[in-house]
């Protein structure tokens, strides 16, 4: 067994505090609990369960690091997609240069599992928050941390908690680029100009470079994410020419979430040679489990079969506990255990309670969810008794994880062989 704090993970004792588990396992170790090497289906586990396949995330982890390795990208992974520091550990033995976070909270959490180079995508502005990087800046010479500026006001408020903290070191910024219309980001060039100003006035903020989330752009198409990564190249150029970057030991330009990482790749390749080296990011989060929905339908391997795939990773099992009229049955398994802000989950697999076969799920929807419940509709000839698992795809992975604070990692035999922490 390794040491370190991921690994330290083994050492939690199992309780209540982790649904699906096997009640006879309160009072073991994690680790202890995996070297048993239980069954899914007769190891004594719960329903509902949340699963993760064991061998489509060995894929996926192998596919995206040969993907952005043959394309010159560094990669920091989106970590709070998943907040399991198991995964993000893997990710890193994986090639990535970093992890991404949201909040300084998934800072903190990177920070206590050991992680070095972070890149913060969002504007900071909390003073406790900034004391707090500030702090943990000083004490580790070998942390890195970019992280995101998009307002004078927010430029202003930074300069002032991190002059506050004495601040020892300064902090890497990147101006975000947005589109009107969209999330967080400057909407204009004169914005940018402005807040790199702004920056440039500080001792305590040093600008790096360009970033921002194509996603976010209403309605993303490929020419309006196309016009989009232009202009974000293009600042970076133009700035770079303007002498912005000086003495910065390299130029950061990032963007990319899991439906256009191939369209960033193209723009990125097409960058000139800058004054300094450009670490050409991408942010890619839910490539690691996939899904049975948004990135199904979205990932850019369905533009470029040629270049790979990308395989589901999660899997919820659930029973049938009613089917109380024609028509109708309900699983055990609702809004507190999936992911439905973006798809409904979608039935895939029943294993039947009478023999332990296993079979496609046909003729059934499910049409809403309760807190606990599914509600599936029926055609007239599908085959559904109480009692009955059903192995549910589910959409938006980002949205299942927070739910779950442990989940077995399944072999395709049905071999529990881990259990993966999540810190939501």
């Amino acid at each position: 067994m390794g040491t370190g704090p991921v690994a330290a993970l083994a050492q939690e004792r199992l309780d209540h505090r982790f649904k699906g588990l096997p009640p006879d396992a309160e009072g073991l170790t994690v680790g202890a609990l995996a070297a048993q090497r239980r069954s899914l289906f007769a190891g004594g586990f719960i329903t509902p369960v949340l699963t993760l396949s064991a061998e489509a995330l060995d894929h996926n982890l192998a596919v995206m690091e040969r993907w952005a390795g043959e394309r010159g990208l560094a990669f920091a992974p989106h970590g709070k997609t998943t907040l399991a520091p198991q995964l993000l550990e893997r990710q890193l033995e994986h090639g990535a240069w970093g992890i991404t976070a949201a909040m300084p909270s998934q800072v903190r959490v990177y920070r206590a599992f050991g992680v070095r180079r972070i890149f913060l995508a969002n504007e900071v502005v909390d003073a406790a928050a900034l004391r707090w990087l500030a702090a943990e800046l000083a004490a580790d010479p070998e942390f890195h941390l970019v992280t995101y500026v998009d307002s004078v006001r927010g430029v202003e408020l930074m300069d002032a908690a991190l002059r506050e903290a004495g601040a020892s070191r300064p902090l890497n910024v990147v101006i975000e680029l947005g589109a009107a219309g969209g999330r967080t980001g400057v909407r204009t060039e004169e914005g940018c100009e402005a807040v790199a100003d702004a920056v440039a006035a500080t001792s305590t903020l040093r600008l790096v470079g360009f970033a921002g989330y194509e996603a976010e752009i209403p309605g993303a198409d490929e020419e309006s994410v196309r016009a989009w990564l232009d202009r974000l190249t293009g600042l970076a150029v133009a700035y770079d020419k303007a002498g912005r970057f000086a003495g910065v030991p390299e130029i950061v330009v990032s963007a990319g979430g899991s439906a256009w990482f191939d369209a960033v790749a193209e723009a990125f390749a097409a960058l000139p040679p800058l004054s300094a080296p450009v670490l050409k990011l991408l942010r890619s989060g839910a490539y690691v489990t996939h899904d049975d929905g948004q990135y199904r339908r979205k990932t850019p391997f369905n533009r470029h079969p040629e270049e790979g795939e990308l395989r589901p990773a999660l899997r919820l099992w659930a029973q049938c506990v009613s089917r109380p009229e024609p028509g109708r049955a309900y699983l055990n398994a609702g809004k507190r255990d999936v992911s439905y802000d973006l798809d409904l989950p979608e039935p895939q697999l029943i294993r039947s309670a009478r023999d332990g076969s296993v079979r496609q799920a046909k003729g059934m929807t499910v049409t809403a969810l309760a807190d606990q419940h599914a509600f599936l509709t029926l055609d007239e000839d599908a085959e559904l008794e109480v009692g009955d698992w059903v192995g549910l795809g589910l959409s938006h992975p980002c949205t299942v994880f927070e739910k779950w604070p442990l989940i077995p990692l399944v072999a395709g035999d049905g071999t529990v062989t881990d259990y993966v922490r999540t810190f939501f």
